[in-house]
């Protein structure tokens, strides 16, 4: 999918599908693509004068969070010959993909993961990919995070849009841990492999959070150098910096908590077995005595108190007295607790 956003009267607004013909002029636009077609990604190549590798980059759900900034001229693309007079070219691209949280609807139930986020930027356009639709891009279009969104300032832009990143990053991690929080309530009361398997699940979630964020810092840390920042920058990128740490301290303390709290629920599973196991031998210790004893009573040989009317009732004190010897040497060796 294709969308294309531009300031109209200081505020964004979508432009038609119908006007992106060739020969439309992106200048001051912003670009968002979501699971673009090569059709789409061609397209987009050829009007803002980006290298397809640059597009694609972020389409590869594999794809390691890093940050470049390189000239390209006529020679980079395979069209140069129909650009070789362009007076826009060579212009630098900045290109940076970082990971973003998502969320997907499993079961009436959501599950968490990231994808690779591309934004791409040169001197008069801004392009955004990514392999899913995400309401990181409706958050930053709203102002639910940051005021003042313009996508003029093309270092401004990318500060916000990694703000809002952050933001989304904390936002669900909350959601996580409430839901973690819900599903310990339901395995106190009763231990269902739904309510673990959804444990483990979060658990995995709170993993790529972390690794995603570990990832996403290393990107930032490059970017002082690659981009120069104005004054009224300054706050803004600080705020992005104490956010994306604020982030990966909660992923890590969810992560290390819901990680004991598994460990406890195993060794109470492991446990509970234990326990059961103990009381089947028991009862199995109970019911065998008087069986072995009425078995040897029970052989067509001569036996004790035959033909004698109370010989049963002796059989049957005999088991007792067996079974109540057993019983205290098991009490003692606090098998019955």
């Amino acid at each position: 999918m294709l969308q294309v956003f531009k300031k109209l009267n200081k505020s964004l607004v979508e432009v038609d599908e119908e006007l992106l013909v060739d020969g439309y002029d992106f200048a001051d636009h912003w670009i968002h693509m979501s699971n673009p077609t090569d059709k789409e990604v061609e397209y987009i190549s050829r009007a803002t004068l980006i290298p397809e590798d640059y597009i694609k980059a972020a389409l590869d759900s594999e794809e390691r969070a890093h940050i470049e900034k390189e000239e390209f001229g006529p020679q980079d693309f395979p069209f140069g010959d129909e650009i070789a007079d362009s007076p826009a070219l060579p212009h630098t691209v900045m290109m940076s993909v970082t990971d973003i949280p998502i969320t997907e609807e499993d079961d009436d139930k959501y599950t968490y993961a990231t994808l690779p986020f591309g934004f791409i930027s040169t001197d008069n356009v801004v392009v955004t990919v990514c392999l899913n639709e995400t309401s990181i891009i409706y958050d930053l279009m709203a102002g639910r995070f940051v005021k003042d969104f313009n996508i003029h300032k093309r270092t401004r832009f990318f500060l916000q849009l990694q703000y809002v990143i952050s933001k989304k990053y904390l936002q669900y991690l909350k959601q996580i841990d409430r839901a973690s929080q819900r599903v310990q309530n339901e395995l106190e009361k009763s231990m269902k492999n739904e309510s673990l398997i959804e444990m483990l699940s979060l658990e995995k979630a709170l993993v790529y959070f972390s690794t995603s964020l570990r990832a996403n810092t290393a990107v930032l840390d490059k970017v002082p150098r690659l981009v120069k920042f104005f004054e009224e920058d300054e706050d803004l990128w600080d705020d992005v910096l104490i956010e994306n740490k604020q982030a990966i301290e909660m992923s890590n303390i969810y992560r290390d908590i819901l990680s004991g709290t598994m460990d406890a629920y195993a060794s109470l599973i492991s446990n509970n077995l234990n326990i059961v196991m103990k009381a089947l031998a028991v009862i199995t210790i109970c019911i065998d005595v008087p069986a072995m004893i009425a078995a040897f009573w029970g052989m067509n040989t001569g036996v004790p108190f035959n033909d004698k009317n109370w010989g049963f009732w002796v059989v049957i004190g005999i088991s007792i007295a067996i079974l109540i010897v057993i019983l205290i040497i098991m009490w003692k060796k606090r098998m019955l607790k």
